[in-house]
C-alpha cells in the first residue's frame, strides 16, 4: 500500500502546473474558455437561435444572448430530456442531475454532459487531491479507502424508456466513475446510490466500519448521521477508535462552521484535516487550496465562463453584468455561468465574495433567495453562520440544524423580529444567553440590521426556539424531500418553511 501511495501522490502532483497557469493567467484562460465555448454551441438549436456565428467578442455575447434562470432555460433542458439532441450542447447528453436547493416542490434536472463530467467534475476531483497531497505531502491518503456518500438515481421522468438518467450529481458522478476509482471508494456503489435514506444510513455503516477509511466526502449533515450511527454499532467514543487512519473530511453542499465543533466531538484529534469543495449540479467552482485559510480558489479552466451580477442590481429589470476581469475584493455578486454542460448565461442562485484577484479567491456568501430582508436589514447566510458560530464557541454549544424567517409588524404600533428555530446537538446551557450572543453578533457583523435594532426601533430582539431532536429531518421526511441534495432552508424572507415547523413542534408538545 505504501507504494501505490507514493505512486497516486506523484500522479496527482501532476495536475499543479496547470493550476498554477489559471492563478497566474486567470483572464487569458477565461478568454480561451469563452471561444471554445462558443465554438462548442455555434451549431446546436440555441447557438443559431443567438447567432453564434456572427459572435466575435464577449460584448457580441452579451448583447444576444440573455441572462436567464432554471424558468427562462426550461424548455430547452425539457426538449433534451425528452430525446431531442443538439438542442444546447453539440454532443449527446444522456444525464442530469436532479437539483432542489430548496425544499420546493419543484425539482430542478440540469444537464450532464460527457464534456462537464470529465473535464469539471472529475477535474474537480482530482484537483483537489492534487492539492491536498501537495500541502500535505507526508500523507498516507491511498494507503485506504474513502467513505464517499452519494446520493439516488431515478428514471428520466420525462422519457421514462429513454437512455438517459437522472440523479443527484454526487450519484450520477459515483455512477460513471472509471473502474479504478471505485476500488478506492466504500461502500458498495449499489449501497451507495440506495434510495431509501434510512435503510441506506444503516447499510453504509455496516459496511463500512471495518474498512481502512483514510477520507470521507460528502454533505456534513448526512455524515454526521452515519458517523454517529458507527459509533453505536461499533461501541466506540469517537471515530478514530473505528478507523485510526482517516486524516481529512472533504465536505461541501452546507457551510461547515456550524458543524465544526460536532466533529470536532467526532473526531477528536488536531491531526484531522477539513477541506472545503464548491461542486454543484452545474459546476464544480472552487476547492479551499490553503490549509490556513478557508477561502476557495475559483477554478477558471473547467470548461465554465463566468460573469457576475452585483448584489445591488439584482433586482433591476435590466441588471447590470460584468466579467470575472471587473470583480471587486469585498462585493457581493450572484453568479452567472456558461458552462460545457449546455448551460448559457444561468444564474445558479448563489452569491459570493471575492477575498482576492490575483489568485481569484472568494467565499460563499449565500443564495439570491436565501435572505431576510423585510425590514431593509439585509441578512445574508454568511451572516447567519457566522453569528450562530460565535454563539457556539461562547457558550460550547453544538447544532444540527437551523432556519430562520421574519415576524412582520402585525398592527399599529408592533415591532418586527427575526424568528429563529435551531436544532442542538449540545444545547447551550442558557438558551436565552445564546439568543443574546446570537442577536449581538448578528448587529456587529451586519450594519444594516445593528441599524433597525438600534434602541428596538424597528426590530426586537431575535426570538430563539429550541427544536427537538430530529424535527428538521422529520420535517425534510414529511415534505418528500429526505436524504441526497435536499437540505433546510436556512434563511427565508416568508414564513413559509418556519409555520411550517413551529406547527410541528406545537403538535408534538
Amino acid at each position: 500500500m505504501e507504494v501505490i501511495n507514493s505512486f497516486m501522490t506523484w500522479i496527482f502532483k501532476n495536475r499543479l502546473g496547470q493550476i498554477e497557469n489559471f492563478k497566474k493567467n486567470p483572464i487569458s484562460v477565461q478568454e480561451t474558455t469563452f471561444r471554445s465555448l462558443i465554438e462548442a454551441g455555434r451549431r446546436t438549436e440555441f447557438g443559431r437561435q443567438h447567432r453564434f456565428e456572427s459572435i466575435k467578442t464577449y460584448s457580441d455575447f452579451a448583447a444576444r444572448v440573455p441572462v436567464t434562470d432554471y424558468e427562462g432555460f426550461k424548455p430547452y433542458i425539457e426538449k433534451t430530456m425528452q430525446g431531442r439532441q443538439n438542442v444546447i450542447w453539440n454532443t449527446d447528453i444522456e444525464w442530469f442531475s436532479k437539483s432542489s436547493g430548496t425544499t420546493s416542490s419543484r425539482s430542478k434536472y440540469i444537464p450532464v454532459t460527457e464534456e462537464s463530467l470529465e473535464e469539471c467534475h472529475y477535474k474537480g476531483g482530482k484537483d483537489m487531491l492534487s492539492l491536498y497531497v501537495n500541502n500535505f505531502p507526508e500523507s498516507r491518503l491511498f494507503t485506504g479507502k474513502s467513505l464517499t456518500i452519494g446520493g439516488t438515481l431515478e428514471k428520466n421522468p420525462l422519457n421514462p424508456r429513454g437512455t438517459a438518467r437522472a440523479g443527484d450529481i454526487s450519484a450520477v458522478i459515483m455512477e460513471n466513475l472509471p473502474i479504478w476509482a471505485q476500488f478506492a471508494r466504500t461502500p458498495s456503489l449499489e449501497t451507495a446510490l440506495m434510495g431509501e435514506w434510512e435503510a441506506k444510513i444503516e447499510k453504509m455503516a455496516r459496511e463500512t466500519m471495518n474498512e481502512n477509511v483514510t477520507s470521507i466526502a460528502g454533505v456534513p449533515t448526512w455524515t454526521v448521521v452515519l458517523l454517529q450511527r458507527i459509533l453505536e454499532l461499533k461501541k466506540a467514543k469517537h471515530i478514530l477508535e473505528v478507523w485510526p487512519n482517516l486524516e481529512v473530511f472533504f465536505h461541501g453542499a452546507v457551510a461547515f462552521g456550524p458543524y465544526r465543533s460536532l466533529f470536532k466531538q467526532l473526531i477528536p484529534s488536531d491531526k484531522m484535516r477539513y477541506m472545503e469543495t464548491y461542486n454543484a449540479s452545474e459546476g464544480f467552482f472552487g476547492i479551499q487550496d490553503q490549509p490556513d485559510s478557508e477561502e476557495l480558489l475559483l477554478l477558471l479552466d473547467y470548461g465554465i465562463f463566468y460573469e457576475f451580477i452585483p448584489m445591488e442590481e439584482w433586482d433591476k429589470e435590466n441588471p447590470q453584468v460584468i466579467s470575472l476581469r471587473d470583480v471587486e475584493v469585498g462585493k457581493n455578486y450572484a453568479i452567472v455561468i456558461t458552462t460545457n454542460g449546455g448551460l448559457w448565461r444561468y444564474k445558479i442562485g448563489d452569491t459570493v465574495k471575492f477575498s482576492s484577484t490575483l489568485p481569484y479567491r472568494f467565499r460563499i456568501s449565500g443564495r439570491t433567495k436565501h435572505f431576510i430582508n423585510a425590514f431593509g436589514e439585509e441578512v445574508i447566510v454568511e451572516n447567519a453562520e457566522s453569528a450562530l458560530r460565535y454563539a457556539c464557541d461562547e457558550t460550547g454549544a453544538t447544532i444540527s440544524n437551523f432556519t430562520a424567517a421574519p415576524i412582520y409588524f402585525e398592527g399599529r404600533g408592533s415591532k418586527g423580529a427575526h424568528e429563529w428555530v435551531v436544532e442542538f446537538r449540545n444545547a447551550p446551557s442558557d438558551l436565552e444567553n445564546f439568543a443574546g450572543l446570537l442577536d449581538q453578533k448578528l448587529r456587529e457583523i451586519n450594519s444594516d440590521y445593528d441599524a433597525k435594532r438600534h434602541k428596538n426601533l424597528a426590530l426586537q430582539r431575535l426570538i430563539l426556539h429550541q427544536a427537538p431532536e430530529g424535527l428538521f429531518e422529520a420535517w425534510l421526511s414529511k415534505k418528500g424531500k429526505l436524504g441526497g441534495q435536499h437540505k433546510v432552508p436556512r434563511l427565508s424572507n416568508s414564513r413559509e418553511y418556519i409555520d411550517e415547523i413551529l406547527g410541528m413542534m406545537a403538535a408534538n408538545q
